[in-house]
C-alpha cells in the first residue's frame, strides 16, 4: 500500500539507458504476417478488421485524402497494441506519456493543416471567419478560431493521455484494495475482485476505443483540409 501510485508511469531504463524506444518498437512484432497463399483464421480476422476500419475512416475522403490510409491504419494498430500491452502487470504504457502523444499528434495535425493551406487556401482561411459574422465581432472570432485550431493537437494528446492514465490509476487503486482486504474480509475481497475484473474488461474496451478516437479525429482534420 506504500507503493508510489505513479511508479508505473515512470519511463523504464536499462543500465541507465531509456528503454522506452524498445518498448515502442515491440508492438509491431506482435502483428502476425502470413507467407502462404491461404491465410489462417487469425490472419483472416486481422485483415477483415483492418479493412473494415480503413473503409469506415476513408469513406468520407476524396482521392487525395485516401493517400493517408496506410498511415492512419498503422497509427490505430500501433496505439491499440500499445494500450493493450500496457494492461499487462508490471508493464509500461508509452501512451500515458504526454510527450509521446504530442509527438504523434503535432506532426499529423501539422501535415493536414499544411496540406489544406497548400491545396485549398481559400477554404482553409474561411474556417477562421464564419459567414455572416457581424463586423465588430470579426477580430474576436478570428482570434478564437485561431486558438481553437492551434489547440487541436494538444486536445488529441491530452485526451489519450488522460483516459489511459485514469484507467491505470483506478485499476492500481482497486488492485491494492483487493490485496489489503484479502487478509481482513474475504466476502468484501471477492466483491472488490469482481469489480476489478469488470474494470479490466472496461479498460480493454477503452484502450481500443481511444485508439479509434485518436485516429478518427486525425482523419477528420485531414478531411477538413483536403
Amino acid at each position: 500500500m506504500n507503493e508510489n501510485l505513479f511508479a508505473s508511469f515512470i519511463a523504464p531504463t536499462i543500465l541507465g539507458l531509456p528503454a522506452a524506444v524498445l518498448i515502442i518498437l515491440f508492438p509491431p512484432l506482435l502483428i502476425p504476417t502470413s507467407k502462404y497463399l491461404i491465410n489462417n483464421r487469425l490472419i483472416t480476422t486481422q485483415q477483415w478488421l483492418i479493412k473494415l476500419t480503413s473503409k469506415q475512416m476513408m469513406a468520407m475522403h476524396n482521392t487525395k485524402g485516401r493517400t493517408w490510409s496506410l498511415m492512419l491504419v498503422s497509427l490505430i494498430i500501433f496505439i491499440a497494441t500499445t494500450n493493450l500491452l500496457g494492461l499487462l502487470p508490471h508493464s509500461f504504457t508509452p501512451t500515458t506519456q504526454l510527450s509521446m502523444n504530442l509527438a504523434m499528434a503535432i506532426p499529423l495535425w501539422a501535415g493536414a493543416v499544411i496540406m489544406g493551406f497548400r491545396s485549398k487556401i481559400k477554404n482553409a482561411l474561411a474556417h477562421f471567419l464564419p459567414q455572416g459574422t457581424p463586423t465588430p465581432l470579426i477580430p474576436m472570432l478570428v482570434i478564437i478560431e485561431t486558438i481553437s485550431l492551434l489547440i487541436q493537437p494538444m486536445a488529441l494528446a491530452v485526451r489519450l493521455t488522460a483516459n489511459i492514465t485514469a484507467g491505470h490509476l483506478l485499476m492500481h487503486l482497486i488492485g491494492s484494495a483487493t490485496l489489503a482486504m484479502s487478509t481482513i474480509n474475504l466476502p468484501s475481497t471477492l466483491i472488490i475482485f469482481t469489480i476489478l475484473i469488470l474494470l479490466t474488461i472496461l479498460e480493454i474496451a477503452v484502450a481500443l476505443i481511444q485508439a479509434y478516437v485518436f485516429t478518427l479525429l486525425v482523419s477528420l482534420y485531414l478531411h477538413d483540409n483536403t
